[in-house]
């Protein structure tokens, strides 16, 4: 392992250990209250952490590998809730067999490839698929959904496996690899949500999109904005090549970006009338509903540093 990584862990080990001592301290003086959904959420963190050190301490292989299989849960969580037609199953199965193809492309660093092969080759297949299955009704509504699946939680998540696939860069503290970055993205990624929650919680008065998640303020937006930057220009100098100006930047562009995957998302559950995606990670909810700001923040990210450095 990396040694800046190694410390990275002890930082996130440390702060794992003093939310779960504050929520012992909180479940101990307060016994009337509940505090079971926190007390999950953070138990479910501190497999998500063990998950992340796993995937990232020993072969790419294994990141790539648990990553491919996070997409295939994100994209099985879609495509259980939105509604598919019997006609569709062969379809499907093309869809299924798009994530282990891109994935590939990923291990071989094939840029060309990777970054088209959903937009391009998978969008004009699956309608010629579901042409010959020769079912009209429903057929843009079950064209666009299970495209727009497999953007989002394959296409756009594979860009956080192919950080992975970009050659080392010189940084402040040493050459920067990419598992460094991928830490970066996911940390400050994860993060953001929590600042903007708490903040929220704290200052929140001015609903930003009440129809479609009443919860998120004003408050908490800029509070996530101004905690994620900060952060983003921390840790830069340890964990990226970027200059002072351009953490600020990747600061900004993962705290707004985050903000925007999780609205979105949380537009789609509303519209098919669920609060969350699944049951998968105990007080989280589904594995979409922990990769919504991913959605968004991970390719805008890679596009990122893949411009600026690469």
């Amino acid at each position: 392992m990396h040694g800046i990584l190694a410390y990275a862990f002890g930082g996130i080990l440390a702060l794992l250990v003093v939310a779960s001592a504050v929520t012992a301290l909180l479940i101990r003086r307060q016994p009337e209250r509940s505090y079971t959904s926190v007390k999950l959420r953070i138990q479910t963190w501190w497999w998500l952490a063990g998950l992340l050190f796993l995937a990232l301490s020993f072969d790419p292989l294994v990141a790539l590998g648990l990553t491919a299989f996070v997409s295939y849960l994100g994209f099985k969580e879609f495509v259980s809730l939105v509604p598919t037609r019997p006609a569709d199953n062969p379809t499907l199965l093309l869809a299924y067999l798009a994530i282990p193809v891109q994935y590939l492309w990923v291990h071989m660093a094939w840029y060309g490839m990777f970054i088209i092969f959903i937009p391009v080759y998978v969008f004009l297949l699956l309608p010629l698929r579901m042409v010959v299955a020769g079912e009209t009704r429903g057929f843009l509504r079950a064209a666009g959904t299970l495209h727009w699946g497999l953007m989002t939680t394959v296409f756009s998540i594979s860009h956080l496996a192919y950080l992975l696939a970009l050659p080392e860069h010189a940084g402040a503290h040493g050459p920067v690899r990419g598992e460094l970055l991928v830490f970066y993205l996911l940390v400050l990624t994860q993060l953001n949500d929590v600042a903007q929650f708490l903040w929220g919680k704290l200052l929140g008065r001015r609903a930003i999109a009440p129809r479609v998640s009443p919860n998120k303020t004003l408050e908490g937006l800029l509070g996530g904005i101004l905690t994620t930057t900060l952060l983003a220009w921390l840790l830069a100098p340890w964990l990226t090549p970027f200059s002072a100006r351009d953490a600020v930047l990747a600061g900004l562009l993962i705290s707004l970006c985050g903000f925007t995957g999780d609205v979105v998302i949380s537009a789609i559950k509303r519209d098919i009338g669920v609060k969350d995606s699944g049951r998968l990670l105990p007080g989280h909810g589904g594995a979409l509903d922990r990769l919504d700001s991913l959605t968004y923040t991970a390719p805008l990210f890679f596009h990122f540093i893949y411009y600026f450095y690469y």
